[in-house]
């Protein structure tokens, strides 16, 4: 470590260093040298097969914003003393940051939040609204990529475990019945009314940083920005902030949607996007939560199915209980969509 941190004229002796955050992908310290502190980062080759990719994005975006919109707060990585924002060490790759003194929420547990974040993830897309989103990287190919991932599970359906196969036909034959989901999905690529931009693709609430008045910083986790639509963006936040229970929830009973959680949701992201939207943009709002939690439900039962070699599993129905969980999740915005599509003509009346 303090040959590492020597290439950020780090290895001061006065030089701490600590187990950093709950990421599950990263490995994360914070380093406190004098009264100067920062976050460095190992990036994970097996998620990331090509750091690269990321240092570029971000690298290319940080030029953007620098030159056009400087007042914008982009959490970049530090130079090391070489220059270079992605440091190579013993065959691993390193990035530092800034610490931003700030407060993290692992849920979204007020609509304050919910609305500060969503009004954070929408201003992202949109001060890079002039920034070629094409030339950006995919840091993690097909991602969301909805047609793959059903693609996928009929796969797993022929060739998975006999027994697990068995188990789950409930769920299989539930899942079946909402193809028009990927149907829309593939509608979407061949539609020029939806624009590719640069989009965040991992806006869960513990990505955004808060200050004291619980007023968002910026947002933070830039590996996955990629182009892409913005149901990736919009999705994610509704398929994480909406219920008040996490996927790991097996009392299915407690899973629901909360209407001001979904009215947050809305008044904050159309508050930066919405002049930016198409009107078959804005049409597929609520349609962005359908098009998450039914390719997350999909992945999960795929796993299982495929004997949880993707996501692992805690216990045996570990993967089969998330899907149904999403499932669940599912059925409940299904049920809510002709409310919520109305919360979000109040938001883009003039539009």
């Amino acid at each position: 470590m303090q040959q590492l941190l020597a290439l950020y004229d780090l290895n001061k002796n006065d030089c701490v260093v600590k187990s950093f955050g709950g990421g599950l992908i990263n490995n994360t310290w914070l380093i406190t040298s004098g009264s100067d502190r920062f976050i460095l980062q190992k990036i994970n080759k097996t998620v990331f097969k090509q750091p690269q990719l990321i240092d570029e994005n971000i690298h290319s975006i940080n030029e953007y914003l620098t030159q056009f919109k400087p007042a914008y707060k982009l959490c970049a990585p530090l130079p090391s003393l070489t220059g270079k924002t992605l440091v190579e060490f013993e065959n691993e790759y390193y990035r530092l940051f800034e610490f931003i003194p700030s407060d993290t929420y692992p849920v979204a547990d007020n609509i304050e939040i919910a609305f500060e974040a969503a009004k954070k993830f929408g201003e992202f897309t949109k001060v890079l609204s002039g920034f070629n989103a094409e030339i950006l990287n995919e840091t993690i190919p097909h991602f969301h990529d909805l047609q793959l991932r059903y693609t996928q599970f009929l796969h797993a359906i022929k060739n998975g475990d006999e027994k697990r196969l068995n188990h789950a036909q409930g769920i299989i034959q539930s899942l079946l019945q909402y193809t028009d989901i990927v149907d829309a999905y593939n509608e979407i690529l061949k539609n020029p009314c939806f624009k590719k931009r640069v989009t965040h693709h991992d806006t869960k609430i513990s990505n955004v940083l808060f200050d004291d008045n619980n007023k968002a910083i910026c947002i933070i986790d830039l590996d996955t920005v990629m182009p892409g639509y913005f149901i990736s963006d919009v999705g994610d936040m509704m398929r994480t902030y909406l219920s008040p229970v996490s996927e790991e929830e097996t009392n299915f009973n407690l899973i629901e949607l909360r209407d001001d959680f979904f009215h947050a949701i809305a008044k904050g992201y159309l508050s930066e996007m919405k002049n930016e939207f198409s009107s078959a943009e804005i049409t597929a709002f609520v349609y962005a939560g359908k098009f998450m939690i039914y390719m997350q439900a999909l992945r999960f039962i795929t796993d299982y199915l495929n004997n949880d070699i993707y996501y692992g599993a805690k216990y045996e129905l570990h993967n089969f209980n998330r899907a149904q969980n999403q499932l669940r999740l599912l059925e409940c915005l299904i049920e809510k969509e002709e409310k919520y599509n109305s919360i979000v003509q109040q938001f883009t009346i003039n539009h």
